[in-house]
């Protein structure tokens, strides 16, 4: 009979568990960012010449970034420099802790001149700052996405940005406007807000993050109109409503020929009005 010792089992279950990891390694290998694992929060489609599948949050501070990108006339390349940076600083995520004092969505620290903690959490603030960082760096432009980002973050990882590149120029552009009814997502079945003050509080970000002179409601204070100069700002406008549907309870967002509703999470043809304006519902007070 044979007997197996207290250290023969334990380097048994070490290998064991070093070829799993191989495992994972090889099949991520493989397949790189075509595996998709299940996650509890896909709220969010973007499909533009590729998809992009996303949380809610996520899908909300993309948007910011995308907006502000606008706001402050940068070219649609500093918008997927600046997407594809949030990427893999934070998963796009507004976080509150990083390496050392890094925070938010870009991990920029205070001790480096950043702003305050309260201003680098603030989506619009690291945004600004991220993209006046990256307009002074001479010919950015016709670096590689990850060299540009590296030469605002800095990270001891310069080649790690690259990887989210193609990632970054789907949602570029679908948030830019250059696709048609390109982001859809679905709404929890209880509204972060409702009715008027979800209205003001939607226009208010909305005029925040584009820069847009000060937008009225419609007179039963649960809708809004967003005027649209062509097509392309429209699907800028509604892509960017739909984005933020779930953290300012949108309901409904109309552009043209289509209507996306918080119900069904997609966009559906609809009777057609002038493609002059972006209509937006936010669910009624309960």
């Amino acid at each position: 009979m044979r007997v197996r010792t207290r250290g023969a089992i334990v380097a048994s279950g070490v290998v064991v568990a070093v070829l799993a990891l191989l495992g994972v390694w090889f099949v991520t290998k493989q397949l790189g960012h075509h595996l998709r694992l299940p996650l509890a929060s896909r709220t969010c489609t973007v499909q533009a010449d590729g998809e992009v599948v996303l949380s809610a949050d996520q899908m909300a501070n993309a948007a910011t970034i995308a907006a502000i990108g606008v706001q402050r006339k940068m070219p649609e390349r500093a918008v997927v420099v600046a997407l594809a940076t949030a990427y893999q600083e934070s998963h796009l995520r507004n976080i509150a802790h990083g390496d050392r004092d890094s925070l938010g969505l870009f991990q920029q620290r205070p001790s480096q001149g950043w702003g305050t903690p309260e201003e680098i959490r603030d989506p619009r603030y690291a945004a600004k700052k991220f993209y006046a960082a990256l307009d002074k760096v001479k010919g950015w432009e016709k670096l590689r996405v990850t060299e540009a980002a590296q030469r605002v973050q800095r990270s001891a990882y310069p080649e790690a940005y690259e990887k989210w590149a193609d990632e970054s120029q789907v949602l570029t552009r679908a948030l830019l406007g250059n696709a048609t009814g390109a982001v859809a997502c679905t709404v929890g079945p209880t509204p972060t807000m409702r009715g008027p003050a979800a209205a003001t509080a939607l226009l208010q970000s909305l005029a925040l993050d584009w820069g847009l002179p000060e937008l009225n409601s419609a007179t039963d204070l649960t809708g809004l109109t967003v005027p649209a100069a062509d097509s392309r700002n429209g699907w800028r406008y509604a892509h960017w409503l739909v984005s933020h549907a779930d953290d300012h309870g949108v309901k409904r967002v109309r552009f043209g020929e289509l209507e996306w509703t918080a119900e069904q999470g997609t966009w559906a043809k609809v009777k057609g009005d002038p493609a002059t304006q972006v209509l937006a519902e936010v669910f009624a007070a309960a």
